[in-house]
């Protein structure tokens, strides 16, 4: 898979280049390239903003560069679905995720200041948002949206590890536990320690149901809702 971000803060990216997305990137299993769109300015500051007609505070991201842009992308990432970061997308979450990995490319464009001059939204194929707040830029969900969905490719976890995740057919994660066996007098629960893998299999999915109904009791709704289903 390949995913192209643009973003007028590029240096913002480092992240991307450690722990399991670096690997990722080793493997072959997704190829990621940043974008300045100060370099798709024909302003000989490399302004990429603007104050907006109708007047108002801050800056809004002008619509050429970001056309330039995502033009130029798209020659190296033909077929790639376009989206854009923004308050007004709708809410990411592991279903998109999801859809997102199976898809053929990503071309993500990092809104900043204000938003961005309306008229890109005709190249746009989604928006997302991370949450009910607001970011400096969308340069840390840009992050986000990558992370989540790369390490559901082929190749980058283990066969099976993402089934086990959080939010995996509605249900968080189950409580996980390492050595040593009791730690300041807290123990690791018997059951962990039988080798018995039913067993260990049945309480990992009661902690996870009861955790799911005790702290998001609107995603155990969900869960009972699609219960069985595949």
């Amino acid at each position: 898979m390949r995913i192209d971000i643009v973003s007028a803060f590029p240096e913002i990216f480092t992240p991307l280049q450690s722990s399991i997305m670096k690997r990722a990137q080793e493997r072959g299993s997704v190829f990621l390239k940043i974008w300045d769109l100060r370099d798709f300015s024909t302003d000989r500051h490399k302004k990429v903003d603007d104050a907006p007609y109708g007047g108002g505070k801050g800056m809004v991201l002008a619509c050429d560069p970001i056309f330039r842009a995502v033009e130029k992308v798209r020659e190296e990432n033909p077929g790639a679905s376009v989206i854009l970061t923004c308050p007004q997308g709708r809410l990411f979450d592991q279903a998109i995720a999801r859809e997102y990995a199976s898809r053929k490319g990503l071309i993500i464009l990092c809104g900043h200041y204000e938003g961005v001059d309306e008229r890109v939204r005709v190249i746009v194929d989604d928006e997302i948002s991370i949450g009910d707040f607001v970011l400096t830029g969308g340069e840390l969900p840009a992050m986000v949206i990558v992370d989540a969905v790369v390490r559901l490719l082929p190749g980058v976890l283990p066969d099976q590890a993402p089934v086990n995740d959080s939010f995996f057919n509605y249900l968080l994660d189950w409580p996980c536990y390492t050595r040593p066996e009791e730690y300041r007098g807290m123990k690791v629960p018997d059951v962990l320690l039988s080798g018995n893998h039913k067993a260990i299999a049945d309480w990992r999915k009661r902690e996870a149901e009861k955790r799911t109904r005790e702290r998001r009791p609107d995603l155990y709704k969900r869960y009972l809702k699609n219960k069985g289903k595949p």
